[in-house]
């Protein structure tokens, strides 16, 4: 069945920010391709950006028990949400994974509330689950980007963008907003801005706070900008700590501002230095310059398409996936140690992308 005439399409991307952004443009090729109406659904925390994706008409934000949650639903809720799957009488689901996720559950939930198009990767033969299904060759084949990953699997049913990069639309009032709350820090958007993003949602990601304030300290000095370290709002003691230790025109701004205006805030940016998180897919969006330390734990998730600069680094073993996919890829893809790289390594990735 072409999918021409599916007017009601669902889309399911459960997990982080980072991985939203990063299926967007497959997303935008959805609504381009059918003149679609467009539903989310996403986590509690990815739904929060959902407003910034023009292509997304509805998100109905929910923690799914198989995707990794502080909190999830209950079987009643599971329950419920079917209904509510059912009212809406979609025409067809995508379900966007990363190679290390299945796709049967979340196929499972469209089965249940009637969807009749399904699409997704899979490695096994779903059978009535999915009955618009891609043969998952990733990671033992090959390794694609994830935004490439998820542009080739809408391809799939005939969706296509011509410009696919990410894209995000901020608001006047949240540039405005942003504006004001700068000044009452005393931040003066006319100087040179520099973000350093220390907090991670995954720990093995972690970048040593020691180098981040050292590094802080060369910007301060080298660059004369003002250095301004952001978060979310459990972040808020990280960075009054390193700004406590780094003093001088540095700024702690950790849960100071919501997704728009810190997306608004990375497009001041001279140069966004942070780690491996939804921040870089952000700054891709944005076009800002950037540096990610990168903890090597999936190579799919780089900037995409992106004003940046790369350097990575080794997990300790102990820290190491358990799953067995993931596992391969550490073996495959990250033989070999990679130190932590140096302060003076960061500084000079700086010089080049200023």
């Amino acid at each position: 069945m072409s999918w021409d005439g599916c007017k009601n399409i669902l889309v399911i991307r459960a997990d982080n920010m980072g991985d939203l952004l990063m299926s967007s443009p497959a997303i935008r090729a959805l609504k381009d391709t059918f003149g679609a109406r467009i539903t989310l659904l996403a986590s509690a925390e990815a739904a929060k950006l959902a407003h910034l994706l023009p292509a997304i008409d509805q998100v109905i934000s929910t923690n799914l028990p198989w995707v990794k949650m502080d909190e999830t639903i209950q079987p009643e809720d599971l329950t419920e949400l079917v209904r509510r799957l059912k009212q809406e009488v979609f025409d067809a689901c995508v379900i966007f994974t990363v190679y290390s996720q299945s796709a049967l559950p979340a196929a499972l939930l469209a089965w249940m509330s009637g969807i009749p198009q399904r699409l997704a990767y899979c490695r096994e033969n779903p059978y009535e689950l999915l009955n618009n299904w891609v043969l998952e060759k990733e990671p033992y084949a090959l390794i694609k980007h994830q935004t490439e990953r998820d542009l080739n699997l809408v391809e799939r049913v005939g969706a296509v963008v011509l410009d696919k990069k990410i894209k995000i639309k901020i608001g006047a009032e949240h540039k405005l907003s942003l504006q004001r709350k700068l000044i009452e820090q005393g931040i003066d958007h006319r100087q040179k801005i520099f973000i350093l993003h220390a907090g991670v949602s995954d720990e093995k990601r972690t970048f040593p706070l020691p180098q981040w304030i050292a590094l802080a300290r060369e910007i301060q000095t080298l660059f004369k900008g003002q250095v301004l370290f952001t978060g979310s709002a459990n972040e808020h003691a990280l960075t009054s700590y390193l700004k406590e230790e780094v003093g001088g025109y540095s700024f702690a701004l950790g849960g100071e501002f919501s997704i728009a205006e810190f997306a608004a805030l990375l497009k001041m940016a001279a140069v966004v230095i942070s780690v491996n998180t939804a921040t870089i897919h952000l700054a891709a969006a944005t076009g800002t310059p950037q540096l990610v330390l990168y903890a090597q734990t999936n190579p799919q998730h780089h900037p995409w398409m992106a004003n940046s600069k790369v350097l990575e680094f080794s997990i300790p073993e102990s820290s190491r996936s358990s799953n067995e996919v993931i596992r391969f890829v550490d073996k495959q893809y990250y033989p070999d140690y990679i130190p932590l790289p140096s302060v003076k390594e960061i500084i000079e990735a700086v010089r080049e992308l200023l």
